[in-house]
Order: structure tokens, then sequence, then C-alpha cells
């Protein structure tokens, strides 16, 4: 009896000793990739000399982002409107720079030819004119008329009535529109006429999407949006709600708003009404 209560004592010990003990520092807590956000994607983010096209892709969106003209993107690639493009195409961004070499006349032996020098450089005696032969005039070429009409100048617009959060930027990672504060809802207005180009959410960081083209030389972005009220090759007039205000790919509700001129990006300010 007297040797059961000393083992039960003795275990009790031990409990009490582990139970003092200080514990194990937990397990580091490493960071989680949640994937990319809005910051992670600047308005020229396709950087590479070349892009695969994936699913929701347009010629327009691929041009917007790697910051230049839909034409000189199409051209490059032997693509003619209305710029098809299929899932899978490898498209070239950038054009092959060919470095300038100078072509000089040697000999077949490779040593200077120096009567061929001499011939050279003696005068030549001019030989008596021939009668000119008489040369076909150029063609006329006579080209259709387009159907679409695209103004030659744009009238713009305010696209939002709320405040500029987050102005234009020049710097490289800087903000490439304007930034346009207001309420969920909120209607987003055609900054000028023209025909709906894009109109979805596959461009990352810009969330629901339209970008609609004003004529050959300017486009307008509108981004963020909660709804999209037009579709892609519909013509739109200057004032008319295409979308109502969201917050999709932004941390809070809010427009951002650009115009590329030629594919570049350019100050909204300088084309909007003041005030």
């Amino acid at each position: 009896m007297y040797g059961h209560v000393k083992q039960i004592i003795g275990l009790s010990a031990l409990v009490v000793l582990f139970g003092c003990a200080e514990p194990p520092p937990p397990a580091p807590v490493k960071k989680l990739y949640h994937g990319r956000t809005v910051h992670d994607f600047e308005a020229a983010s396709l950087a590479a000399a070349s892009y695969q096209v994936e699913r929701g892709d347009t010629l327009y969106s691929i041009a917007f982002r790697a910051n230049v003209d839909v034409r000189e993107l199409a051209q490059l690639n032997n693509i003619s409107e209305p710029y098809l493009i299929f899932p899978g195409q490898r498209l070239r961004l950038k054009a092959v720079e060919k470095s300038s070499k100078s072509v000089a006349k040697t000999s077949q032996t490779g040593y200077r030819d120096t009567k061929l020098e001499q011939k050279q450089s003696k005068p030549v005696t001019p030989k008596t004119a021939a009668t000119p032969v008489a040369s076909k005039p150029p063609a006329t070429v006579i080209s259709s008329p387009s159907n679409e009409p695209f103004a030659k100048e744009v009238q713009w617009r305010w696209p939002a009535t709320g405040k500029v959060i987050r102005d234009f930027s020049t710097a490289e990672a800087g903000n490439k529109g304007l930034d346009i504060g207001g309420d969920r809802g909120a209607p987003i207005y055609a900054a000028a006429a023209g025909k709906v180009v894009y109109a979805g959410n596959a461009l990352k960081g810009y969330g629901q999407l339209i970008i609609v083209k004003h004529n050959d030389d300017y486009i307008s972005a509108y981004a963020h949006n909660q709804t999209l009220l037009v579709q892609e090759q519909q013509w739109v007039k200057q004032g008319e709600v295409i979308a109502e205000m969201g917050d999709t790919d932004a941390a809070q509700v809010m427009l951002h708003f650009e115009i590329r001129f030629r594919g570049k990006s350019v100050n909204p300010r300088h084309y909007l009404p003041r005030g």
C-alpha cells in the first residue's frame, strides 16, 4: 500500500514538472501569396518582345497593355481589320531592330583593287542623252469610303461626376490616367462618341473594363466598373451611360480613366473641360 502511494506521488511530480516546462516556440509563419493585385499591373504592363494570346484578349486590349498603337501592332503581326486573334497565338510586340551595315565592294581575292579604284575616281564623260521614253502615269487608287463614322476632331467631356483622388503621372510606374472617386453604382459616361472595342474583365488589374475607339488616333478606357452596360462593336454617343462605378480589382470604389493618343498614355486633364 505504501509503495503504491509512492508511485502515485512520483507520477504527479512528473506531471507538474512537464506542465511547468516552457512550451516549444511556434513554427514560423510564412507569408502567403494571394496572387497579383492592381498594384502589380500598370498600363504598360507588357514589356516583353512577344505575348501569347489568352482567352478574352483582343488586339486592342493587348495594345493597351503594351502601350503601343493597335495599328502598328496589327501591321507587325500581319493582322488586318477587324483584328481577329485567337487564344494561343503568339504576337510580336516589338519590331526587330536591324543593324545598318555599310556594304563595301572588294575584289574576289580580298585585296584592294587599285585599278578599279582609279576607274571609279576618274570623271565620267557624259554620254549623249537618249530620247526619253514616256512613262505610264501611276494608277489611280480609289479607296472605298469607310462605314465607320469616326470624327476627325474628338469632343471630350468628363466620364464621371466625382472628385479626382489620384492624378496622372509621367513616372515610369506612375498612374497613367485619372482615378475618380464616387458612389457604388454611379453612372459612367462615354467621354466622347465612338465604338466599343473592348468590354470585359480579361485585363488583370483593371477589373470590369471598357475601351472606346474615337478615331484613328484616340481611345479612352474606363476601369474598375461594377456593371458594364455596353457590348463590343457597339457605337456610343458622348455622354451615354456605358457602365456603373464599382471597385473590381481596386481598393475602393472609383473610376480609373485613361486617354491614349496613338497608343501612348496622355494626361486626360489636357483634353477634358476644366471644372
